[in-house]
């Protein structure tokens, strides 16, 4: 500037020079504010695309898995609907914020006139403005005294933590969810961490202008929602150790294999996938060998015989999970039919003996005659004709029946022979849940359950229906419960806790097909992991 006294044009040419200056600090500044005004609706767009992929995908896939496999998946489904209304309340709290100081600052959307989309530089100075933020969170403007309203964010922040620590620590396969949420769902800073000494709201909202506090509280929303998809992902991972590949397939045919001419029969084909890791164990067998169990079957005498034992799988936080099996054949004489030296056929439909108290199907022929003609008698029991060389034998009391088979040959000889077979009684139906008498369950799941009863690998059409039985809980007096459900002893099960063993047992039943009653039944052994 020139020095001394100025001359008018010199004053004009000064004070020009301070207009051009004001005019770009000001650009500067519209175009600081736009850059963030477009981050902040990126964010926004961003979250609601999160908020879609999570109720879309995630949230269906686990409600579903919940569902069919609620052994494994109920829990997390019931802990993530917990998480998400918490969630919720968060971000729609945030929500309520940005509207209230919007309107405390005069910010418009849209033109109140003409409607328009309004442009970041018509509300430069609303975005600009400082005043609404520093009031709503601070009382009287002192930054050393959050306000109220501000307390009460803290607290919705603080109870999504800590829900999610409470609910997760435990979990391994959560770790890195409950390390995402003490890192990002905060309204303080830890011990030590504040980067200048100053809070976390002095830091986020003392004298920052409305545009940066809309920011910091979509980052606030963003936070939550990440980490609400963060926790579908996680549950919905198999809960298996990730170092156990089922990649080996076989297939599997399960047949009978003697098929009697004209009687329906059926296959069943399915596809098995197993591992030969060493985090799977198998007990009754004589050996294993790439994921697979074998054992000699035992032959050496006739009868019924059993096996059993017991697939270990050890998971990832290495606990070990159970799953028994068990599996009933019977050793005959030879093949069903036995042929007489004149061409006389008899066979037992269903195995070598006759049960008491059941309809035992016979057959009967002779080779080029007509089984029409037959007769069949038996001394002690009782005998039905149910067609064409086909009878119905009920064995009483003894421990053998003979059975006499008479006919004509095609040559017009009369013949007839005696076949003579043992008499079992039925074995004693077993107690089951889901097919099993001893599983494990989560104790929230057995209050959905009903008890059943079966005689297990039994080939005769023998059913039971339950009517009562009693449930035993660790420290408790046995429930008697009628019918077959155990919905009403919810009260009961609701003492029951990790490690504890619960009893189904006096069970009773009615049985379908059976004459006499019922024995009586197993009862069921249910370990609560």
């Amino acid at each position: 500037m020139a020095k001394g006294k100025q001359t008018p044009r010199q004053k004009m040419i000064n004070l020009m020079y301070l207009v051009f200056i004001a005019m770009m600090a000001l650009n500067i500044d519209v175009e600081i504010i736009r850059s963030y005004y477009d981050s902040t609706r990126a964010l926004n767009d961003t979250r609601h695309l999160t908020e879609q992929k999570n109720e879309d995908i995630f949230e269906k896939t686990l409600e579903a898995k919940a569902q069919q496999v609620p052994d494994t998946y109920a829990t997390p489904w019931e802990q993530y609907k917990v998480l998400k209304s918490k969630i919720d309340v968060l971000v729609k709290s945030a929500d309520d914020i940005k509207l209230t100081l919007k309107k405390q600052s005069d910010f418009y959307d849209k033109d109140p006139k003409t409607g328009k989309d309004m442009d970041v530089s018509e509300n430069f100075s609303a975005l600009n403005n400082n005043e609404a933020t520093t009031e709503y969170f601070f009382k009287e403007g002192d930054e050393n005294s959050p306000s109220a309203k501000a307390l009460e964010l803290k607290k919705q922040l603080d109870d999504v933590r800590s829900y999610i620590v409470a609910t997760f620590g435990g979990n391994p396969q959560l770790l890195k969810l409950v390390e995402r949420a003490n890192k990002s769902i905060i309204a303080e800073y830890p011990a030590g961490k504040s980067p200048n000494g100053k809070t976390w709201f002095q830091n986020k909202f003392y004298h920052q202008p409305l545009i940066a506090a809309i920011s910091n509280l979509e980052i606030i929303q963003n936070d939550a929602r990440n980490v609400q998809s963060d926790a579908l992902a996680l549950m919905l991972q198999e809960k298996v150790d990730a170092s156990i590949k089922f990649t080996s397939y076989e297939a599997i045919v399960s047949a009978p294999t003697d098929v009697q001419v004209g009687k329906k029969a059926e296959a069943v084909v399915m596809l098995g996938n197993y591992s030969n890791s060493s985090k799977i164990s198998i007990s009754g067998v004589s050996r294993q060998e790439n994921g697979k169990g074998y054992l000699p079957l035992n032959t050496g005498g006739i009868g019924e015989k059993k096996i059993g034992g017991v697939i270990t799988l050890t998971d990832a936080t290495g606990k070990a999970q159970q799953f028994p099996f068990t599996h009933t054949y019977n050793v005959i004489a030879g093949p069903q039919e036995v042929k007489l030296e004149k061409g006389l056929l008899l066979s037992a439909d269903k195995m070598n003996v006759m049960y008491r108290g059941l309809e035992n199907p016979v057959s009967g022929s002779i080779l080029g005659a007509d089984n029409a003609k037959l007769s069949l008698s038996a001394p002690g029991a009782q005998v039905r004709n149910t067609g064409a060389g086909k009878w119905i034998v009920k064995p009483q009391s003894g421990n053998t029946v003979k059975l006499t088979l008479s006919g004509t040959e095609p040559n017009g000889k009369t013949v007839s022979q005696v076949f003579e077979y043992r008499i079992k009684n039925v074995p004693p139906p077993q107690g089951q849940m889901r097919g099993q008498n001893a599983l494990a369950m989560p104790a929230s799941s057995i209050k959905n359950q009903t008890v059943q009863a079966a005689i297990p690998d039994f080939d005769f059409p023998v059913t039971f229906t339950v009517t009562e039985f009693m449930v035993r809980v660790p420290g408790k007096a046995a429930m008697l419960v009628k019918g077959n459900s155990l919905a009403d002893a919810e009260g009961l099960l609701k003492n029951v806790r990790s490690g504890d063993i619960v009893s189904i047992i006096e069970i009773k039943a009615t049985a379908q097909g059976l004459e006499g009653p019922v024995k009586r039944i197993t009862p069921i052994v249910i370990n609560v992991p």
